[in-house]
């Protein structure tokens, strides 16, 4: 496989994207089935933000400066991601709002990575070059080696989050 950072990051994105769909076509009365579909789109979200996060935002940030207001709103779209698979990893397939949830989760992540692979990872692969694309992949590799796998302290976020919105 590829080092190159946006090719890694394309082959995150479909993974997702196969578990999105196979959520989808479980059917309503599959909760068993829902449920490990979760706790691998949380496994496989948590570790994509987080190389992305810490790895492939602070470079383009840096070399590419003219995409900063493109890498905010990349930070913040994971944001709502992230608080999503929070609020799924405190929860039980069987829970009222675990579908709903879940369909916002994919709704808003499916449109953060069709905005990256048509308009942002095109200018970053302009910007960048092969070179500086397959050192970043490097890094996020290496990075994925120690990336988390669930959302830290789920119970003490989501206190959080519920005490600023009641």
């Amino acid at each position: 496989m590829s080092n190159d950072a946006i090719v890694l990051l394309k082959d995150d994105h479909q993974q997702i994207r196969k578990v999105f769909k196979d959520f989808e076509a479980a059917g309503e009365n599959a909760e068993k089935r829902k449920g490990q579909l979760v706790d691998k789109m949380i496994k496989l979200l948590t570790q994509h933000t987080y190389i992305e996060n810490e790895v492939m935002y602070p470079r383009v940030r840096e070399l590419l400066p003219d995409l900063e207001d493109d890498v905010l709103e990349s930070y913040e779209e994971h944001h709502v991601a992230d608080v999503l698979v929070v609020e799924l990893s405190a929860m039980k397939p069987s829970d009222e709002r675990f579908d709903a949830k879940t369909t916002v989760l994919i709704e808003n992540v499916t449109h953060h990575m069709d905005e990256e692979e048509q308009d942002w990872f095109p200018k970053v692969r302009e910007g960048l070059g092969r070179k500086t694309l397959q050192e970043i992949g490097e890094a996020m590799l290496e990075a994925r080696k120690t990336a988390p796998k669930r959302p830290s302290q789920p119970s003490a976020l989501k206190k959080t989050i519920d005490a600023v919105i009641s």
